[in-house]
């Protein structure tokens, strides 16, 4: 079996979907269902090849299809062999983590976002325990990632994650990352309760773009916050999602993960998606497989110049790598 190249994974993740027949999935146990950011409310699974994973959306109409090859799968498109790997079984949500959005809901309105329209619940801390806990019976568990949008206030997330984090540390040796949007004292209330990482999304770093994308929110805030946060957490511990296709160039990119990198913060860049629920809101642009590679590569350099390394992250999506071209890990 020949493993996935970096150019491999990101010309899937270009395409990000793929037609699979349902047999292969053992009944939908090797799938999972997004509940939270652009791909919520969207069905997908995981490919493992070599050191790299692949996270693909389920979608009978997209170019590539997953097909039975010996003992694993290949991603085919046409007649082309595009990759070949194992189906990878997600404990909760992604492989080896427990990845729980507590709360299915949000009051703001970011125009990539599915969660508003999609108006779910908020999970109670017993049921999070829960799900740890079958989790943990499923596989080996390496971290536990709690994520949501903002159900009331950004205050009372902050103040819901954190007694949950509480109860979460009070049972299990495990490292524990929240991703929330940040208040004046999140970051420190949030490491009393036991958390080892935090991520505050910066969404794009071009703040015209943001205005329009993120109404309500305030990207001068999350970045005051975010280097707020690297002073109570530490360096290679705080991390922010930086969506790409969004209508912002490269250098603005460039910019972006050199101020991030500058302040000690972790920058993911995440493809967009396009939401079917979002569709005429917002005009979003996919990156092609060549971009990703570009800028995975000039980020992975800014980070090394600022002694920063994505490799080092235990929690949320910078280990798990299925969505994005994560550098240190893929490229």
């Amino acid at each position: 079996m020949r493993n996935m190249t970096a150019e491999d994974k990101a010309y899937l993740i270009s395409i990000g979907s793929a037609d699979i027949d349902s047999e292969l999935l053992l009944e939908n146990t090797l799938k999972t269902k997004a509940t939270a950011g652009p791909g919520a409310g969207g069905e997908s699974f995981f490919i493992r090849s070599g050191e790299r994973r692949v996270r693909l959306s389920i979608n009978s109409s997209s170019t590539l299809k997953v097909i039975k090859s010996g003992d694993g799968v290949a991603v085919i498109e046409g007649d082309k062999q595009i990759a070949e790997g194992m189906l990878e079984f997600p404990l909760c949500h992604c492989p080896g983590q427990a990845y729980i959005t507590v709360s299915e809901h949000c009051i703001y309105d970011c125009k990539f976002c599915p969660v508003p329209k999609l108006e779910g619940g908020i999970k109670k801390p017993e049921t999070v325990l829960k799900m740890v806990e079958e989790a943990c019976e499923k596989g080996d568990i390496s971290a536990i990632s709690l994520t949501g949008g903002v159900f009331e206030s950004p205050e009372k997330e902050v103040e819901r994650m954190a007694l949950i984090v509480k109860m979460l540390r009070e049972k299990y040796d495990l490292p524990i990352g929240v991703s929330v949007y940040p208040t004046s004292d999140s970051a420190k209330i949030l490491k009393n309760a036991g958390a080892d990482e935090i991520k505050y999304n910066v969404e794009t770093m071009d703040a015209e773009i943001f205005e329009k994308v993120c109404p309500g929110l305030s990207l001068d805030f999350i970045l005051e916050s975010l280097k707020g946060a690297v002073d109570i957490f530490g360096r290679n511990s705080v991390s922010s999602n930086f969506i790409i296709g969004l209508g912002e160039d490269d250098e603005c990119v460039k910019n972006g993960v050199t101020r991030l990198s500058e302040m000690g913060i972790i920058p993911n860049l995440r493809p967009i998606s396009q939401s079917p629920l979002r569709i005429g809101e917002i005009k979003i642009e996919r990156p092609t497989a060549e971009r990703l590679i570009r800028l995975s590569a000039m980020t992975r350099d800014i980070l090394k110049k600022n002694n920063l390394d994505a490799g080092l992250a235990k929690t949320m999506c910078l280990p798990c790598t299925g969505c994005d071209l994560t550098p240190f890990r893929d490229i």
